[in-house]
């Protein structure tokens, strides 16, 4: 608690940056394209847990892989140690210990994919330990590390999948299929078995003391979810809980509630229509108590204690999302730390203390938001510094300003949606960004493609249309229950927000255009061949063309409410494939020659069908890219960047957009 109290003391004095109003001249001159193909230059700073070191990935120059630097916290100025690979990737890492990082490595093993989901990279793990300046790896692929155990220093646990799971025939979907747990010692290099999962029994969680608490599984005979739970020195698991794979209502374990031993945290509906936080009786096998509900968005997450090594699995308050990422505090001292900090960061949005030691005095602080790509802080000695910036070319007064709105639908559901905003005067050109998934929840903060088309003067919707998750369940089953609405109602929402903007005088009706990835880039192709024809061209990326080939990839692998939802979704959904002659605007479509989710042959029909129909249309190919953001290297978002700006300007509708 001192040292808590000592923190409070400092923050309350403030810092010497100023936060007050932005003041940008309107319009600046756009950035130069290569500025927003960089990769993110620093990611992921974090404080060893004796507070001794600094490690963060960088990316040392626009066309080189990402290293880890370690440094000293006492003298940011000496010389790092520095951790790379010559045929590895660095993908994330994490302290394990006062000297050891964990860290993660892909390599790109194929130069095609094997099929849905069968990607070109593989992972591996490895282990530094920054004192003795050495590392292992390790030979296993494909793991997961689980906990990284706070109480038991120098040791971890990892999980992969053993065998073949995903060999011929396999008719089971990932989320169920078990994985073995082992501990690592990371001064040895030994594992030892610590359980293995099965069908009916796996997806194991475990507390900070390594004791696994927590298990899934499904019940292949009933159509069932199951969740088990056992107590520290208990052996045999108990049932607590079945959902139906037909119940489309929310079921998930947050963690063990602190309050009243024995119970544990929920996300659940539990008969209302927006998800909420629960404590849930283990024995009895009920909802005891609700602890945090809204009725205009659903739960999101919960926060934990910012220092994890002294209060691991602690959990200090209750998240959700609306016009940003928002928490309601249980603990007044994290709360209060919080509210400081979003006082004294610059151009605060999202704060984040993303590590902190164990003694409290140390830690880093993440910021992002529309006028922020990313910053991490340093904390130590009461002084804050900045350590680095994920995108520092971007001034944060050219950056645009990100608003949340809502507006009515033609069928009177009321959509949430973001709007980023450039400088200049009204009226705007418009691009309408729908989200990929579609089920998936979206918050808009700092969102680069975004902020690349304001940079250039374009006004950017991103609709939150139904089907989108955060809203509760009905506007989610709403995409699908009553037939899939892809192309449809969902269709609708994206283009009454267009017209919406149109009404406040906001956008130029004779100046909009749609572009999508993934879920947004098949709305994107449906866009293109509406008769009530509200856009000037479209952009459609990674876009699934033909529904009944994409669902077909999965459709005997889903289990659980996924499969009623994806193949309601897409079976009776629009298939632009079919619409082919009915396209009535330029179209730039864009796809990866690697995409594992939704493979190329996509793109390869479409193009076929245009072409036997004399449609005129611009494509272009992204060698060696998967259909993930962070396999887009600068390569590939320059050539994307410039290709998107050059269409709009040249080739979108008559005069361009």
């Amino acid at each position: 608690m001192k040292n808590r109290t000592a923190l409070l003391a400092w923050l309350c004095l403030g810092l010497l940056v100023s936060t007050g109003p932005v003041v940008a001249d309107a319009a600046p001159e756009p950035y130069p394209l290569e500025y927003w193909a960089l990769r993110e230059v620093i990611n992921n700073a974090q404080v060893s847990p004796d507070g001794k070191y600094l490690g963060l990935m960088k990316i040392p120059s626009k066309k080189a892989n990402p290293i880890i630097e370690v440094y000293e916290t006492a003298n940011l100025d000496k010389k790092p140690f520095r951790i790379g690979a010559k045929k590895m990737e660095v993908t994330s890492f994490y302290w394990a210990s006062d000297k050891d990082i964990i860290f993660t490595l892909r390599q790109k093993v194929r130069d095609k994919i094997e099929g849905f989901n069968q990607g070109v990279y593989e992972t591996q793990l490895a282990v530094a330990d920054v004192k003795k300046k050495k590392m292992r790896s390790f030979d296993e692929t494909g793991p997961a590390i689980e906990n990284l155990l706070p109480s038991k220093p120098d040791k971890v646990i990892i999980s992969f999948q053993e065998g073949e799971p995903d060999g011929p025939g396999s008719k089971l979907d990932a989320a169920f299929r078990p994985r073995a747990y082992w501990e690592f010692d990371l001064n040895k290099g030994t594992k030892k078995l610590l359980i293995r999962g099965k069908i009916s029994l796996g997806n194991i969680d475990f507390d900070a003391d390594g004791n696994p608490y927590l298990a899934r599984g499904f019940d292949l005979q009933d159509g069932e979810s199951v969740w088990y739970y056992r107590k520290p020195g208990e052996n045999d698991w108990n049932e607590i809980f079945r959902l139906s794979e037909d119940n489309f209502e929310t079921f998930a374990v947050a963690d063990n509630d602190p309050a009243k031993p024995g119970n544990l945290m929920v996300y659940a509906n539990n008969g209302d229509d927006k998800v909420g936080l629960w404590s849930f009786n283990t024995a009895t096998r009920n909802f005891e108590e609700l602890i945090y509900r809204r009725a205009d968005a659903d739960v999101y997450g919960v926060r934990y204690h910012s220092n994890d090594w002294t209060y691991p699995d602690k959990i200090t308050g209750v998240s959700y999302f609306k016009d940003k990422y928002r928490v309601e505090y249980f603990d007044q001292v994290e709360g209060a730390t919080y509210a400081q900090l979003e006082q004294i960061i610059p151009f605060a949005h999202y704060v984040n203390i993303n590590s902190r030691s164990r003694d409290g005095n140390t830690m880093t602080i993440y910021n992002s938001g529309p006028r922020d790509p990313g910053t991490y802080y340093l904390f130590k000695d009461g002084r804050i510094q900045s350590v680095g910036s994920r995108q520092p070319l971007l001034e944060s007064k050219k950056l645009a300003d990100v608003e949340y709105i809502e507006y009515e639908s033609r069928d009177g559901h009321n959509i949430p949606a973001y709007l980023t905003v450039p400088h200049g005067e009204p009226p705007f050109p418009l691009i309408v960004l729908p989200h990929g998934g579609p089920f998936v929840q979206e918050a808009v903060g700092y969102d680069e493609w975004a902020q690349m088309l304001a940079n250039n003067g374009y006004m950017v919707l991103q609709p939150q249309y139904r089907g989108s998750q955060g809203y509760g369940m009905k506007f989610y089953l709403d995409a699908f229950m009553q037939g899939g609405q892809g192309g449809y109602k969902m269709q609708d929402d994206k283009d009454d927000g267009a017209l919406y903007l149109v009404e406040q005088g906001l956008v130029d009706p004779d100046r909009m255009a749609m572009f999508g990835w993934s879920y947004g880039g098949y709305a994107a192709l449906v866009a293109a061949s509406r008769s009530d024809q509200i856009y000037q061209c479209v952009i459609a990326g990674a876009a699934v063309t033909d529904p009944l080939m994409q669902v077909n990839y999965y459709r005997f692998q889903l289990r659980g409410t996924g499969r009623e939802e994806q193949l309601r979704m897409w079976d009776d959904s629009i298939s632009p494939l079919e619409e082919v002659d009915k396209v009535n605007v330029p179209m730039l479509i864009i796809h990866g020659d690697v995409d594992q989710r939704v493979p190329p042959d996509h793109a390869k029909k479409y193009f076929k069908a245009l072409d036997k129909i004399g449609k005129p249309y611009k494509a272009l190919w992204l060698e060696g890219a998967d259909h993930f953001s962070n396999t887009l290297f600068y390569r590939h978002q320059l050539k994307l960047y410039e290709t998107m700006i050059d269409f709009l300007k040249n080739d979108c509708g008559p005069g361009g957009l």
